[in-house]
């Protein structure tokens, strides 16, 4: 087994051994330990995973403060290589009092990221980039935790780009902020699968508060909550162009756009199963579907239901059936 300690001792052999208890069973193998807020030796991790492979471990419930930026636009090494990073509630954020405009993670095409129960917090990058917290073309998959508090021009929380694979399993996207799109994620180019967590109280400058989803694209949501997110234009919730969209078993709610209070959908296919639509808010006035607007494709309800949206469940009028009021 090799660790990687910059602090020896006994609290190191302890959070060691706490870190290996997160792997899942048989894969209790060679893992380098990260102290608390040593950000040098996080970053050494990272590097030498990004050609080994070998796994990381953080300290549990620990903040990791990143100062300024490591290369470019990010906190961090670029993550090229196959980057698992494992702990039990640690942070790794960018300090409020830093001077540099930076993201915490990219993942580059040929690269992989995992990261379970670590949170992204404050990510910021002012009037250019994408993906405030992460930005990935790669293979990026969270389990736990949350992205929150990050901003950026597109992809507020996460941007998932051309050909990148995003999975969010049981993960907290809030409070994030894209100056045009994707206020939560912004899904472009790539393919998007959430399972229970919750996207909330994300904001968009222009379309898809919680998400958005465009190109030739796929999004799978199941299980997961979308509530009290906003954009200036269109898709409060949801905005999808072009796109397939898929929601199982899951709650919009509390949403506000102009148009698409609850769901944006245009020029591609989106079915909810199971699906419940309510309280969300379309300002454009009457016909702009404070629950679901339609503009064009298809959009397919199977059981769930789509009430006490304002100023009307759907629209335009008749253009999904089943959905009335």
């Amino acid at each position: 087994m090799t660790t990687t300690s910059r602090r020896g001792g006994l609290s190191a052999t302890i959070g060691l051994a706490l870190g290996l208890a997160l792997l899942p069973a048989g894969q209790a193998q060679a893992a380098t330990f990260v102290p608390c807020n040593d950000i040098p030796a996080l970053k050494a991790a990272i590097n030498q995973s990004n050609t080994t492979g070998e796994r990381i471990i953080l300290a549990s419930g620990c903040t990791y403060t990143l100062t300024r930026a490591d290369n470019d636009d990010n906190g961090l090494p670029v993550i090229t290589g196959n980057v698992r990073i494992s702990s039990n509630g640690a942070t790794i954020r960018r300090s409020p009092d830093a001077t540099d405009d930076f993201r915490i993670f990219q993942v580059d095409p040929d690269g992989s990221l995992r990261l379970t129960r670590i949170s992204i917090t404050g990510g910021l990058l002012q009037g250019t980039g994408d993906g405030g917290g992460i930005r990935s073309g790669g293979t990026l998959s969270l389990t736990g935790g949350a992205v929150r508090g990050s901003r950026a021009l597109n992809g507020g929380g996460i941007a998932n780009q051309l050909n990148g694979q995003l999975t969010l399993n049981q993960t907290t996207v809030e409070n994030n902020e894209a100056e045009d799109m994707g206020g939560g994620v912004e899904n472009g180019g790539g393919t998007m699968s959430m399972t229970s967590g919750a996207l909330r109280n994300n904001r968009a400058g222009s379309d898809g508060g919680g998400v958005e989803n465009f190109g030739r694209v796929s999004i799978s949501i199941t299980g997961a909550t979308i509530s009290g997110n906003t954009s200036g234009g269109f898709g409060g919730g949801i905005d999808s162009f072009l796109a397939t969209l898929r929601v199982t078993s899951s709650t919009i709610s509390n949403n506000e756009a102009r148009r698409g209070g609850g769901l944006y959908s245009t020029t591609g296919t989106a079915r909810l199963v199971g699906a419940r639509v309510t309280a969300n808010t379309a300002t454009g006035g009457p016909g702009s579907g404070g629950g679901i607007f339609e503009s064009s494709g298809e959009v397919r309800l199977t059981g769930g239901s789509v009430t006490n949206n304002t100023p009307e469940n759907c629209a335009p009028p008749g253009s999904i059936p089943g959905c009335t009021g």
